[in-house]
């Protein structure tokens, strides 16, 4: 972890209302403005773990989780979303 900028800013990932440890995940961006700027992802529960990306990557990241492009992976999302289509579900 000696590669990681020790005066990060940490943002947790959290409801606004959310209470206790987490686990919670965190993201800090580090020094420039262009594509390849770095940004770190931690969980709160192993903080000493982190992950490096570059903001171009990250960017395209939650571009993708606004367009639902990982819904899938959420437990129960893809089957709702089949129930409400057109022509399926139980009153098909």
């Amino acid at each position: 972890m000696s590669d990681i900028p020790p005066d990060l800013t940490w943002e947790r990932a959290a409801p606004p209302d959310a209470t206790g440890p987490g686990p919670w995940i965190e993201i800090a961006f580090g020094e420039g403005d262009d594509g390849e700027a770095p940004v770190y992802i931690r969980e709160t529960s192993d903080p000493d773990n982190v992950v490096t990306t570059n903001r171009r990557k990250w960017d395209a990241f939650v571009l993708g989780v606004q367009a639902g492009e990982f819904d899938h992976f959420v437990e129960g999302v893809a089957d709702a979303a089949d129930a409400t289509a057109p022509g399926k579900g139980p009153h098909a």
